[in-house]
């Protein structure tokens, strides 16, 4: 995972500040969460290509060695939701310093709260590893009702400075 690209004209950081607003993940029914295991690597980076679909991460061949090579990796700090038939549907992959780096849901899975379960569990993980903040980087024009679920959620936007 190469540092974040610079900041594109409509992009934002957000942060949630973590306190006694987190409240616990509530998973849609049939769906669960789980944390990223070495082979799921394939799948994940089939699901980032389905929802991104930006040809940045490349290759799976050049994207699983930047990925799992970055100092930043942590595989206890990528969540996935696995549906009932056990396909994965979600994503959510952070880097050790509380920032997540992708937040992915597949399209047919949408509109059922696994993005905010998801972020909620986010919250809760970096909160237990005494991380006072979560930060991420959306688009205001290309991604709007993520950046809607974000300030559901309570991000704010901050500096790109952090």
């Amino acid at each position: 995972m190469p540092e974040p690209r610079p900041p594109a004209p409509n992009d934002i950081r957000l942060r949630k500040i973590l306190d006694e607003t987190i409240v616990a993940p509530h998973w849609p029914e049939g769906f669960v969460m789980r944390c990223f295991e070495p082979g799921d690597a394939s799948a994940v980076h089939a699901l980032l290509t389905e929802v991104f679909d930006d040809g940045t991460d490349g290759p799976f061949e050049e994207w699983w060695p930047r990925m799992s090579g970055n100092p930043e990796f942590d595989a206890a700090l990528c969540f996935l939701v696995i549906d009932a038939k056990g396909r994965l549907v979600a994503a959510a992959l952070c880097r050790r310093s509380a920032f997540v780096r992708d937040l992915a849901v597949h399209p047919e899975a949408r509109g059922r709260g696994i993005a905010e379960a998801l972020m909620w569990h986010v919250f809760s993980a970096f909160r237990d590893r005494g991380a006072d903040h979560v930060d991420l980087k959306t688009n205001t024009v290309e991604n709007a009702a993520a950046l809607r679920l974000y300030e559901r959620l309570g991000m704010v936007p901050v500096a790109w400075e952090g």
